[in-house]
């Protein structure tokens, strides 16, 4: 199991429990992930790091005063 933070601008747009997928974005040198459709992003990932799985599960939201972070756990095998 893996666990992933993005970052949500509005709340409400996901919610714990909720299976959501996942679209790779790539950098000259990183990964990075966007929960669909532009829900929330993630931060870059070098590509050694990068995400295997394409679906997961919302385990945690969390606001603070930067904005709202969704955390997702992926299941790689």
């Amino acid at each position: 199991m893996r666990e992933i933070e993005f970052k949500m601008e509005r709340p409400g747009l996901v919610c714990v429990g909720e299976r959501v997928t996942v679209t790779e974005g790539v950098l000259p040198s990183n990964y990075y992930y966007t929960i669909d459709p532009s829900l929330a992003m993630s931060g870059n990932f070098p590509f050694r790091e990068r995400l295997l799985a394409r679906e997961g599960t919302v385990t945690d939201i969390e606001e603070n005063a930067r904005g709202f972070y969704v955390k997702v756990a992926f299941e790689e095998n």
